[in-house]
C-alpha cells in the first residue's frame, strides 16, 4: 500500500510516498483475513467487500448472511500471551465499526442494486484466528457483538 504524504509547501519538491511495511504482523493479519473469508463463504455467507477503507478507518470484511449485512472485524494472533484474538475488539472499536458500517452503506448502497432492497439489518461480527506455532489454526466467530 502506498499513500501520498502532503508536500512541504516548497515550490519544487514532489510529494513523497510512504510505503507500508510488510512485516510478519501484516502477513499474519492477511493470513487470518483469508482464512476468515473462506470460513464465512463455507458458512453460506457472500463476501461483498474486503479491506474497505475510508477516512474513518477500515472494514476487514463486508458480507451478507441472508438479508443481513455483516461487518466483520478479523483479529489474528500467534500467541495467547495478550488474550484471545477476539478480546482485542473493545467497545470503542465496536462503536467505530458501527460508524464504518454507515459509511460503507452510504458509499456502496447505490452499487448493490436489488441486494440493497433485500438488506433488512446490519450486524457486527468478530472472527478471531489463533495460529499456534504447531497445529491447525483455530477460528472463533462471535455473532452480533455490537448493536
Amino acid at each position: 500500500m502506498t499513500e501520498t504524504v502532503p508536500d512541504s509547501g516548497r515550490p519544487h519538491e514532489a510529494p513523497r510516498a510512504v510505503v507500508a511495511k510488510a512485516g510478519p504482523a501484516s502477513a499474519v493479519g492477511a493470513y487470518g483475513e483469508r482464512l476468515a473469508a473462506r470460513y464465512l463463504i463455507d458458512s453460506g455467507m457472500q463476501i461483498l467487500d474486503r479491506n474497505w477503507r475510508c477516512d474513518q478507518g477500515e472494514i476487514d470484511i463486508v458480507a451478507t448472511d441472508g438479508t443481513c449485512l455483516v461487518i466483520v472485524e478479523v483479529k489474528t494472533r500467534r500467541t495467547l500471551a495478550f488474550g484471545a484474538p477476539v478480546e482485542a475488539v473493545t467497545p470503542v472499536k465496536a462503536a467505530r465499526l458501527r460508524r464504518l458500517a454507515g459509511c460503507w452503506l452510504a458509499e456502496r448502497r447505490p452499487l448493490l442494486g436489488s441486494l440493497s432492497e433485500v438488506v433488512a439489518e446490519v450486524r457486527i461480527d468478530v472472527i478471531g484466528v489463533f495460529r499456534p506455532s504447531r497445529g491447525p489454526a483455530q477460528i472463533e466467530h462471535l455473532v452480533s457483538v455490537a448493536a
